[in-house]
């Protein structure tokens, strides 16, 4: 099994890429703790998967930090942290988008990067080794236009990512990304502005190989960037995308 005996966290793992991955690394051998605000859905998952499961804000220090605590105390170690979670405006001109929604997308999509490596680099410091994966988006590298800041801040992880990984490469600690292009997830309807045939024929149309992604492509492609593997690959932004950015 790839990632035998090692502990991974996946935030955003109630449903979508991020339960796609959970089952997956399970299934190769990992110790697997989700972290979602969505209660529900998460120990839904946790139960189905047999995996543990922390409700959680990952825009807030006191949350990132119990969710560490909580794996350590529960698998002893930790291995391999995916920033996953994500929040994204609807679909619409940029001057439309308020304040609020700005700053929540700022918080998940960004700092909570920044708290995850407060958090995990101390002890991948300790273990001289571990593995950060961030999910961030083809729409940093190649916009849809009515998603300005969404596109910006997935930007922003991908030069986080290279940042971090240069960085961190003499320590031994990995850090890489996955670009995946618009999927069946909870964000969708959020992407395409409205449901309808029209706007998803429009997506759908937008990629060469004719189909969105699903969560069994980024989890393949998580699985081999957080095992040991992929052990000289970092500071990788690995589109997963059908050709949408070529």
């Amino acid at each position: 099994m790839r990632l035998d005996k090692k502990t991974a966290i996946i935030t955003g793992g109630a449903s979508g890429f991020g339960k796609g991955m959970a089952e997956l690394f399970s299934r190769e051998g990992a110790n697997v703790v989700i972290a979602d605000l969505n209660e529900a859905d998460g120990q839904k998952t946790a139960d189905e998967l047999k995996i543990g499961f922390l409700k959680t804000d990952v825009s807030k220090n006191s949350d990132m930090s119990s969710l560490v605590k909580y794996t350590m105390d529960l698998f002893g170690n930790l291995d391999i942290f995916v920033n996953n979670a994500g929040y994204t405006h609807r679909n619409c001109p940029m001057l439309d988008v308020d304040e609020k929604t700005f700053d929540r997308i700022y918080e998940v999509n960004i700092k909570s990067v920044y708290l995850a490596a407060q958090n995990v680099i101390p002890i991948f410091r300790r273990n001289e080794k571990g593995v950060i994966l961030n999910i961030a988006s083809t729409g940093g590298v190649r916009p849809r236009p009515g998603l300005v800041w969404y596109n910006a801040s997935k930007g922003a992880v991908i030069s986080l990512t290279r940042s971090m990984a240069i960085e961190l490469a003499p320590e031994n600690i990995r850090v890489c990304a996955i670009n995946p292009v618009a999927g069946k997830t909870g964000m969708l309807h959020l992407f395409m502005g409205e449901e309808t045939e029209e706007k998803y024929e429009l997506f759908r149309s937008s990629i060469p190989m004719g189909r969105l992604s699903t969560p069994r492509d980024i989890a393949n492609s998580a699985l081999f960037l957080c095992s040991d593997e992929a052990d000289f690959l970092t500071g990788i932004c690995l589109e997963v995308d059908g050709g949408r950015c070529i």
